[in-house]
């Protein structure tokens, strides 16, 4: 499965605390079509690329993504 185009939804929903970027809040890696400036690069974290598109992550539509993606954030949140 590949990117949806214009999506990000993994870059904005999750929290990325070696990035300080808080959940909700779109990467300040994201270029203006929603890409990531960073990909590929070393300095790219970890979380990022081992995070892969699937048909359960990205559903339908970039708002079924952005929805599931913040509810697993909700879930994992520790505390």
């Amino acid at each position: 499965m590949h990117c949806r185009p214009n999506c990000a939804a993994c870059c904005i929903a999750p929290s990325i605390s070696s990035l300080h970027k808080p959940a909700g809040v779109p990467c300040r890696h994201l270029d203006d079509t929603l890409r990531c400036t960073i990909f590929g690069h070393p300095e790219r974290p970890a979380c990022c690329g081992g995070l892969q598109p699937s048909a359960e992550m990205c559903g339908e539509s970039r708002e079924q993504a952005l929805n599931w993606l913040a509810d697993l954030e909700v879930l994992t949140h520790p505390g």
